[in-house]
């Protein structure tokens, strides 16, 4: 119930965008494809989607069966001048391209780098260039305390949009930031993976059975980025709070919506990954405003003043927790197969609503090391 009164008051922010044009970067992405469900049946006047694979444009095209209020930009936010072409008479950005695989981004941080944080950059001045009047930039749990490259470029990212939006407001263009936690089911996510290992007869393949993640539906994200764009102020940082699960209860949903009785191997920890997520350090927890379902951190709007720095703080950091997904409430089986069962994704894979529920306890032995 409570999910779904957050998502209609969110759906009501869609009248911000009557007869105005929206750009999505990364477009043709989970992303993309969740926004132009939302948006194709409003008054928005045109939505473009700019990215650099023609052949996921072609299919997007075919998919929405030619809709008239949608566009397409082949283009690459490496690149600033495709993106100067592509933001004429646009009013609102959603930057959504990046490489966002951390194993990827391990091998070649260099490219984590060029699209997740200079193609911000590039994003950001081709907006305010072009007389944008808002930007929300896509950021993620792994810029909080960063220890891998794809973390550590969002995080970048985030810093390079806190700063720009200093000098944006100026020009009456606004930057905001959205950072999220998992999003269930998006592409490249360990859902799709499990899903594929039931359908074969497979173990379910376990990095950790104790890693623990933020859970959080498509839909979910989507809310976030609305409530940003009607309430973020220059450099705002928005969070929604969300349940965590732990994987090895993720795959135990997923066997009991399945009817499976696969077994799990643990195979160990992947480059990169974390044994939980932070949405919200320390630092940030003592300057965070409570919105109800989400939080907001303002931005540091001092100009760089050393005298201020060194006269004026805040309260210890001893006194304050960060948000993580291991302090957050956590889902059990039954209410992570809940979840699950919502997902369009998981409906289309032929999963029943009232599947047989599984005796986890009696199935212990399915368990291996």
């Amino acid at each position: 119930m409570e999910i779904r009164s957050q998502r209609t008051e969110a759906k009501s922010d869609t009248k911000v965008f009557t007869d105005r044009i929206l750009l999505i970067t990364g477009g043709t992405g989970t992303f993309g494809n969740a926004v132009l469900r939302r948006f194709l049946q409003t008054d928005i006047a045109e939505i473009r989607i700019f990215s650099r694979d023609e052949k996921k444009q072609h299919d997007m095209r075919l998919a929405y069966g030619n809709n008239h209020k949608l566009k397409f930009t082949i283009g690459d936010v490496r690149r600033p001048e495709s993106l100067l072409d592509a933001m004429s008479r646009v009013d609102y950005v959603f930057h959504a391209a990046a490489l966002k695989q951390v194993p990827s981004c391990e091998f070649y941080p260099m490219e984590a780098l060029l699209t997740n944080s200079v193609g911000t950059e590039n994003v950001m001045n081709a907006a305010v260039a072009a007389g944008v009047k808002s930007v929300v930039v896509l950021s993620t749990d792994k810029a909080a305390y960063p220890i891998n490259a794809m973390g550590i470029s969002k995080a970048m990212m985030e810093k390079l949009a806190v700063a720009k939006s200093r000098v944006a407001a100026d020009r009456g263009c606004t930057i905001g930031i959205t950072r999220y936690g998992n999003v269930m089911a998006s592409r490249g996510s360990v859902i799709p993976l499990f899903i594929e290992q039931i359908k074969a007869g497979a173990p379910l393949t376990l990095t950790d059975p104790a890693m623990t993640r933020f859970m959080m539906s498509i839909d979910d994200a989507v809310d976030l980025v609305l409530y940003a764009f009607s309430n973020a102020q220059p450099g705002d940082l928005f969070v929604q709070k969300a349940p965590a699960a732990t994987i090895e209860t993720l795959a135990l949903a997923l066997r009991q919506i399945f009817s499976a009785l696969n077994p799990i191997k643990i195979i160990g920890t992947r480059h990169g990954e974390k044994q939980y997520e932070t949405l919200l350090t320390r630092e940030e927890m003592l300057r965070a405003i409570d919105h109800g379902d989400y939080y907001r951190i303002p931005a540091d709007t001092r100009d760089l003043n050393y005298d201020a720095y060194f006269t004026e703080g805040i309260e210890p950091l001893s006194q304050q927790e960060d948000y993580n997904s291991h302090n957050t409430r956590r889902l059990t089986v039954d209410e992570m197969a809940e979840m699950l069962r919502e997902l369009e994704y998981i409906r289309g894979q032929g999963a029943g609503r009232r599947s047989q529920r599984l005796d986890i306890e009696s199935e212990n032995q399915a368990l291996t090391g």
